[in-house]
């Protein structure tokens, strides 16, 4: 996997945001130190190459889609090309329009959305709920990680995926609800968010991956300053 290279000031630029949140917000200040541990992987991730694979059911497989959004392209700041893939991109005659639309990001990848796969797996296997492990087993190579989102932390494929991402030594990062079950157990950084109803937690999930994903952006592309 290719190496990304991160600027020295991009790291204190993206800790400034993550104090300025935080201090802002006391009723999830238990979570701050996690946060930062999230942060720390996802830059040791997206530095060495690797790729990012998410997983949820319902609102947060539409968080996982939402997330890989930020992640691809530009969230809140300019992601320039490479000066050689600009200038190729140029040259191309197919390509010379692209050049100044191409935008750098990061390889984020929701798992579930093959659904010729998923109904595969559901026709085809005994054990229910693995559409997700099935696909990460064959898609994660060494260094990719993994992000889990379950609010009640209990979702079985989701948990299904973790084994795997184990047993491939993948890192996790699960993003929970106040009790985290047993996906904040096994990850190896767990963000508990305050709530019980599924509803509540996703209401503080959505700033808090903003943030993750505004973070890691200015970690990579930091503003002139």
């Amino acid at each position: 996997m290719k190496q990304r290279n991160r600027p020295p000031q991009g790291l204190a630029q993206a800790r400034r945001m993550v104090r300025e949140f935080f201090d802002g917000r006391p009723e999830i200040e238990s979570c701050r130190a996690d946060f930062l541990r999230a942060f720390d992987l996802l830059v040791r991730t997206f530095q060495e190459g690797g790729t990012l694979f998410l997983c949820g059911n319902g609102g947060s497989y539409a968080d996982c889609l939402h997330i890989s959004g930020e992640l691809v392209k530009t969230f809140d700041r300019e992601r320039p090309l490479p000066a050689a893939h600009y200038k190729a991109l140029k040259k191309d005659p197919d390509g010379k329009n692209l050049a100044d639309e191409i935008q750098a990001g990061f390889r984020a990848v929701p798992l579930g959305l093959s659904g010729p796969l998923v109904s595969a797996v559901w026709n085809d296997c005994r054990e229910p709920n693995i559409h997700y492990a099935q696909e990460l087993y064959v898609m994660a190579r060494p260094g990719d990680a993994l992000l889990a989102i379950s609010t009640s932390g209990k979702a079985r494929n989701v948990l299904h995926a973790m084994a795997v991402a184990r047993v491939l030594g993948l890192e996790t990062i699960g993003l929970t609800g106040a009790d985290g079950g047993q996906v904040a157990q096994r990850a190896d950084v767990a963000l508990r968010l305050p709530g019980t109803k599924a509803y509540e937690v996703q209401e503080h999930h959505l700033p808090c991956y903003h943030l993750l994903c505004l973070a890691v952006e200015a970690a990579f592309f930091p503003l002139e300053r």
